[in-house]
């Protein structure tokens, strides 16, 4: 038996990160394959029998997983930041999400005879998005920066938001059966217990990360060990209140002054997409397919109230007196599919509310599965429709991640964005970030290949990434993490090998090396910080039949370094591959060193016209 149990939980690990690979290598979504896998192994051939194989453990494990999925989920719930993030994103994480609460739990009311309280506990379950969800949609449907800047946040906000409701709606409920009279006093002690204790825990947690008593190896350590501490804490003195409390002490992180928790929402982040993937199998592996198939037509028009009624009520009460536009309304209207978060809260509350003999709460779990399943598979595959028969959705995007905010980046940014190009510079030195920021240049500060910047860094308009720092041990893995996401063929990095280093341990690998090309063979950072403390600048040349490539490089010379062509709208970067190559009728981007910004011999070209005139930089 013991056996049996450690070859299934290896095998459930196994299954988790193959899931998660299929997503990314399909770009779908990793609830899919894992949501397929869980109802394959277990109602659909029945090998896997989750509370056969965890017994009581099963309960416990839930439990534990949810409070780690609401915590981490609260670390991102910053106000400043919803504020940050335009009238629309605020409108659909407050107006918004209290039309859809009330409009799903008004139709499962009346469609299932639930009763109000549990009505009302589903409608605020599958009111969340979520951007594990969101995310992978919005690359493959690539819309307008602004509508996907609208959906990403919703999903990163409301997640949290959506979670307390549920968990305020669940505690209300665990305390109705006492007498009425007491009612109203248990639900008061259970939420002065749980904001209470969350908001010290945050408190103490936020001083503690602070303070030097802690080594920085042990900082993730010691705050996912203090609130799991926290929550099984709270749930001794007061029961089902523990959810609560991590809920709240990671809203108030969130929103501490001065507490740095970059590193702590990366770490929570990766353990959460390990836990979320096995929880999530495990949940759909305990899902009773009779029980799914037996909601009939009440189950399909339930999921019609959510997608063609809550939904555009909802963003058009929202977006009024907006400057969004019927089409933006129309196609935010159609997406918001439903995540892993309403399904690990709602398998939790049901065990719980079943237990207690509430009536009709063996059809939560399958109702919500219903939700993510219905959302999630229609709008995946008809959101880009939908998209390019509005009028709303971008060709190949044209952006640019830059990692490297140097002088010579940022003078790049700024000719860029003044060509209406989107530009975002990442970096890991804050002088370097300030400066960009005082730029108005886009930044992202930090590890660009962590999961934090998975959320932050809105990647819907970019379309390649240059690897221009001098960070030469971090530069290998942006460049890899890249790829992963755009293509090979999207991400360009400066050639940094230092040449006087023959020892093997500190060469790259040939697929790497073949990447180091970006404008040319013997560019490197150490080069273009050298030429940009000399004088160089960044310029802009019209190419054209009147000033071809060749008359540009009479005027300028070798010392004249190409970067990047504009060409109908389209950004093509120049490398050692095709620097020579430059077609005529674009616009050429080039850093000219101080002792060649003047032309070194103007010379006359004819014109169609047949006159002559003087042949000097268009820029």
């Amino acid at each position: 038996m013991l056996e049996h149990i450690t070859l299934m939980l290896a095998l459930l690990g196994v299954l988790s990160l193959l899931c998660q690979w299929l997503g990314w290598a399909l770009r779908l979504p990793a609830i899919l394959p894992l949501l397929l896998c869980g109802l394959l192994l277990g109602p659909g051939i029945g090998f896997l029998n989750p509370d056969a194989l965890l017994g009581d453990l099963l309960f416990p494990i839930i439990s534990l997983g949810v409070a780690i999925i609401l915590f981490e989920g609260a670390l991102t719930l910053n106000f400043t930041e919803i504020k940050n993030h335009g009238a629309m994103v605020t409108r659909l994480v407050t107006v918004g999400t209290l039309i859809t609460w009330l409009c799903i739990s008004v139709a499962t009311r009346y469609l299932f005879d639930f009763s109000w309280p549990l009505a009302i506990l589903f409608g605020a379950l599958v009111v969340v998005t979520g951007p594990t969800v969101i995310v992978p949609l919005l690359r493959s449907v690539r819309p307008k920066k602004e509508l996907a800047s609208i959906l990403r946040w919703e999903g990163i906000v409301i997640d949290p938001i959506g979670a307390l409701l549920a968990v305020l709606v669940f505690e209300f409920m665990a305390v109705a059966s006492t007498p009425a009279t007491h009612v109203l006093q248990a639900l008061a002690y259970m939420l002065v217990l749980g904001f209470g204790l969350g908001a010290f825990a945050g408190y103490a947690v936020g001083r503690l990360l602070n303070s030097r008593l802690l080594p920085h190896y042990l900082r993730n350590t010691a705050v996912l060990t203090i609130m799991l501490a926290v929550f099984v804490g709270s749930n001794t003195i007061q029961e089902e209140s523990g959810l609560l409390s991590v809920t709240v002490m990671g809203i108030w992180l969130a929103n501490m002054r001065g507490v740095d928790i970059d590193d702590i929402i990366e770490f929570k982040e990766t353990l959460t997409v390990l836990l979320i993937s096995a929880l999530f199998i495990l949940l759909a592996a305990r899902l009773d397919s009779a029980a799914l198939l037996s909601l009939g037509w009440e189950g399909l028009a339930l999921l019609a109230v959510v997608m063609l009624i809550a939904r555009p009520i909802s963003i058009w009460c929202c977006g009024y007196n907006t400057d969004l536009s019927a089409p933006d309304k129309w196609f935010l209207s159609w997406v918001a599919p439903r995540g892993i978060v309403a399904a690990a809260v709602s398998s939790l509350f049901a065990i719980k509310l079943e237990a207690q003999g509430i009536a009709n709460a063996n059809l939560i779990v399958p109702l919500v599965f219903l939700i993510i399943i219905g959302t999630v598979v229609i709008q995946s595959l008809t959101a880009g429709l939908w998209a390019k028969t509005l009028g709303i959705k971008t060709g190949s995007p044209q952006g640019l991640l830059i990692f490297g905010a140097s002088a010579f980046s940022r003078a790049l940014a700024k000719v860029l964005i003044s060509k209406n190009i989107t530009v975002i510079l990442a970096d890991n030195n804050y002088d370097n970030i300030k400066r960009a920021r005082m730029d108005d240049i886009p930044i992202y500060f930090g590890n660009p290949t962590s999961e934090h910047a998975e959320l932050q860094i809105d990647l819907s308009q970019i379309g390649r990434v240059l690897i221009m720092s001098p960070y030469r041990q971090l530069n290998p893995l942006v460049n890899f993490h890249y790829q992963d996401i755009l293509g090979a063929d999207k991400v360009f990095g400066l050639n940094n090998v230092d040449p006087n280093n023959k020892q093997a341990r500190h060469q790259f690998s040939e697929s790497y090396l073949q990447r180091l090309r970006l404008f040319g063979d013997a560019v490197s950072y150490s080069k273009l910080a050298t030429l940009m403390a000399k004088g160089a600048i960044i310029k802009s040349t019209q190419i054209n039949e009147n000033y071809s490539y060749a008359d540009f490089r009479a005027s300028y010379g070798d010392s004249a370094l190409p970067l990047l062509y504009i060409e109908n709208e389209k950004v093509r970067i120049i490398t050692a591959d095709n620097g020579d190559n430059i077609p005529a009728q674009v616009e050429l981007i080039s850093l000219l060193p101080s002792d060649a910004q003047t032309p070194i011999e103007p010379k006359l070209v004819k014109e169609k016209t047949g006159t002559a005139k003087s042949s000097t930089d268009a820029s």
